[in-house]
């Protein structure tokens, strides 16, 4: 049977996901993507709703049950953009028939020189960062908010005049003196996604994530990146803390939402909890969450 890209690439990012102790369960049960606040009571026997569900998420997905290290502080975070990045790379790209183009996906980490103005629709804010860092009233009224450093970014390399006119002349000096995609004009890369990275979704990391999809709206010159976040939080209020709505991020994607959507039907068959069924069910309708897998398709729009 021939290989399925995006089946088997989803595959290999849950078992990075493992291998890396990302995903681990700890010797009192509590899976990594879990309330942390829930491992004091779960030490006496009582396992809040988010652990009870990442138990079963756990055991779907095939996280060893066995007692896992998890990883801590900021190289969990780079290692889950890492990741996350490498699964774009394994799949994106891949899909020249859907979207052609010269793509790169960087995850940047703690690469602080890569911003949104490393880009064409933002080149602009270099500038007014230069400005503002000059002039203290300038800083009093603009701040920096509106500088944005991206966790993942997907990018369009620019073309040579003889790629464009590729097969036949498209182009010459007299016309298309300011196209963006034109290597000649002497513009930057054009960022075609920003993809945030979030473990799991604390209500304050969720706002994180909308003010810098706001951001990315508001300042930009040109077309709209594709904006989107990806998660392993396996509460379906906290996902709606951040999934509902429209006009900041296009969605919501989750490490393993097939499996959390039967950890919650098992959860709610157990408990009594129809309502969290529910609340999960209306995201999942409503478009505002999907699995990863459909990442790579949605980025060929």
């Amino acid at each position: 049977m021939d290989e399925v890209l995006i089946l088997d690439a989803r595959q290999r990012f849950h078992q990075a996901l493992i291998d890396t102790g990302m995903w681990v369960v700890d010797p009192i049960g509590v899976p990594s993507n879990a309330d942390v606040g829930d491992r004091e009571k779960a030490k006496a026997g009582k396992y809040n709703v988010s652990t009870l569900i990442a138990q079963n998420m756990a055991a779907l997905v095939g996280v060893p049950q066995t007692a896992g290290q998890k990883k801590r502080g900021t190289s969990a975070g780079v290692k889950f953009e890492d990741l996350i990045a490498q699964f774009v790379r394994d799949t994106f790209p891949q899909l020249q028939h859907l979207r052609p183009g010269s793509w790169t996906v960087l995850s940047l980490g703690n690469q602080s020189s890569v911003k949104a103005s490393s880009f064409a629709q933002y080149e602009h804010l270099e500038y007014l960062t230069e400005l503002v860092s000059t002039n203290s009233r300038l800083m009093t009224v603009l701040g920096n908010d509106y500088v944005v450093a991206p966790d993942i970014v997907v990018y369009r390399g620019l073309y040579r005049d003889e790629e464009i006119n590729s097969g036949r002349q498209y182009i010459n000096d007299d016309v298309c003196k300011m196209a963006a995609l034109r290597r000649k004009n002497g513009g930057r890369p054009i960022l075609h996604a920003s993809i945030s990275a979030k473990w799991t979704m604390r209500s304050d990391r969720a706002q994180n994530s909308r003010t810098e999809a706001l951001n990315l709206i508001r300042n930009r010159k040109g077309n709209l990146p594709h904006i989107m976040v990806v998660t392993n939080e396996p509460l379906p209020s906290r996902l709606a803390s951040l999934a509902l709505g429209t006009g900041d991020i296009d969605c919501l994607y989750h490490c393993a939402l097939y499996e959390l959507e039967e950890a919650v039907r098992r959860f709610g068959a157990e408990y009594g909890r129809d309502d969290i069924v529910e609340n999960l069910e209306t995201l999942i309708e409503g478009r505002r969450l999907k699995d990863i897998s459909d990442l790579p398709l949605d980025l060929s729009v």
